[in-house]
Parts: structure tokens; C-alpha cells; sequence
């Protein structure tokens, strides 16, 4: 069983905005985020390897938008590994006012559990990493809209959970460690605004990846 990275194997990464982070614009074709900073700690840390690095982010993406797209953006690609991080934007639409448009938790799940079911059918030998969707706040007060947020994403983060468990993926929980992180540094020491994370904050998630997959 394949345990890390070999020479000459491909990554796709696939999320939202935070993975795509401008691969379709003037940051082609990684991105200026984590995706990019993963590749360049390959190869600061293992240069001898030649791997092939995919990004696939869509910014503003839902779980939903993932199962429409999966199979041209991500089962064409035949990844060896896969990076999955999906999920405030579908946590966002059930804050707001439109519920017909909402990702519920249900329909996260049902989304989630398709594509992966998918992926497990077409590439059976593709390794799988599961990204936690993230919301970097302490806010407590009780009426703010920080607050309900983070109220709501115990729901997102348990299905998580529960697919890492059902098709036997890694997993990295990426909302408790930015918790961990703000015992000791403000907030805004690791984002632009609480979904969106500067570099220091995309390094973590890099710094993450690369132990997860290394």
C-alpha cells in the first residue's frame, strides 16, 4: 500500500476559492495558496521527486458544484491522490435567505458521499485527503454573524468525519487547528477575513497537506 508520494505520481486538489486562488487568472495554473505552497515544499523538502500537481479549485464552489463537474475536472485526470476541501460555501448558503438554493447538511452529505463513492468505483487506487472547510473567528456574541457561522459548523465538520471514516480516507481537521492556533495569535494573524486565509494561513494548510501526504 502506497504510504507517501512516489516519483512520477499525480495530485489533483479541488475545492473552492481557497484552493483556487487565482490558477485560472494571472496565478496560473497553481494558484498563489496552499496548493502552490505544497508544491513548493516538494520540492524544497524532497527535490529528487517529479510529481505532477493539479488544480482544480472553483472559487465560490459547493459540494454540489463538485458532483456536477467530478467527472471532467477530477475522474479524467486519473489522480493518484486526491485533495478534497469543500464546505463553507455550502454552510453560507443555508445562512443566508434563499433556503431553496441551501446546501443543507443532507444534501453536503448526499453530495460528498456521491462523489467519492464515484471515485472509489473509477479509481480504485486513488489515495484520498479530505480538507475540513474552516472559519478562522473567536467571536462569541450571541446576535453576530460570526457566531451563528460557527455555530453551524459542527454540522459540516461531523460529515467530514463521517465520510473520512466510511471510505477510509485521510483527513485533516483544518477548523481545530486554526483553534489551536488562536490560543496564541489573533485571528487576523492568518486571514484577509475568517473564510479567506492570507499566506501565513495558507501555509498552515500547506504545512498540513504536506505531513498528511508525506
Amino acid at each position: 500500500m502506497t504510504t507517501q508520494i512516489r516519483n512520477g505520481q499525480k495530485i489533483l486538489f479541488v475545492g473552492d476559492s481557497i484552493t483556487d486562488c487565482g490558477r485560472r487568472d494571472s496565478q496560473r495554473p497553481l494558484g498563489n495558496g496552499y496548493v502552490k505552497l505544497f508544491a513548493d515544499l516538494m520540492i524544497i523538502r524532497e527535490p529528487a521527486k517529479r510529481i505532477s500537481i493539479i488544480n482544480k479549485g472553483i472559487g465560490g464552489d459547493n459540494a454540489v458544484g463538485l458532483r456536477n463537474r467530478w467527472t471532467d475536472d477530477v475522474l479524467r485526470q486519473r489522480p493518484d491522490w486526491l485533495s478534497i476541501k469543500i464546505g463553507i460555501n455550502d454552510l453560507y448558503s443555508c445562512h443566508g435567505k434563499d433556503k431553496n438554493t441551501a446546501v443543507t447538511p443532507e444534501r453536503y452529505e448526499a453530495a460528498y458521499r456521491e462523489i467519492l463513492g464515484r471515485t472509489h468505483a473509477t479509481l480504485p487506487k486513488c489515495r484520498i485527503l479530505l480538507v475540513d472547510p474552516f472559519f478562522i473567528s473567536r467571536d462569541t456574541a450571541p446576535n453576530s454573524q460570526r457566531k451563528q457561522i460557527l455555530d453551524l459548523m459542527p454540522d459540516y465538520l461531523n460529515i467530514v468525519e463521517k465520510m473520512s471514516r466510511a471510505f477510509k480516507t485521510r483527513h485533516i481537521k483544518t477548523h481545530e487547528l486554526f483553534g489551536r492556533l488562536m490560543k496564541h495569535h489573533e485571528p487576523d494573524t492568518f486571514w484577509g477575513d475568517p473564510v479567506h486565509p492570507n499566506q501565513t494561513g495558507h501555509l498552515v494548510i500547506a504545512e498540513a497537506v504536506y505531513e498528511a501526504l508525506s
